[in-house]
């Protein structure tokens, strides 16, 4: 499940499977700094953490749906 923040345009990469796995969340790739920096910062700051996460999912092989994987 995708949500918006309020005012904002860019769509959070939560998807509900929170679990801190070697510094990053399982579900969504982020850093706990990254999560908590979310809703503080503007869609350009977002689209930075979403480039980290893209990032991270490609040097691990993951799509963008793999939670665990």
């Amino acid at each position: 499940m995708k949500r918006r923040v309020a005012g904002g345009t860019v769509e959070s990469p939560c998807i509900n499977i929170c679990k801190m796995e070697a510094g990053l969340c399982i579900g969504c790739q982020r850093s706990l700094d990254e999560i908590t920096r979310w809703a503080n910062v503007d869609d350009d700051g977002k689209r930075l953490i979403l480039a980290a996460v893209a990032q991270r999912r490609s040097s691990a092989g993951k799509k963008p749906t793999d939670a665990a994987a």
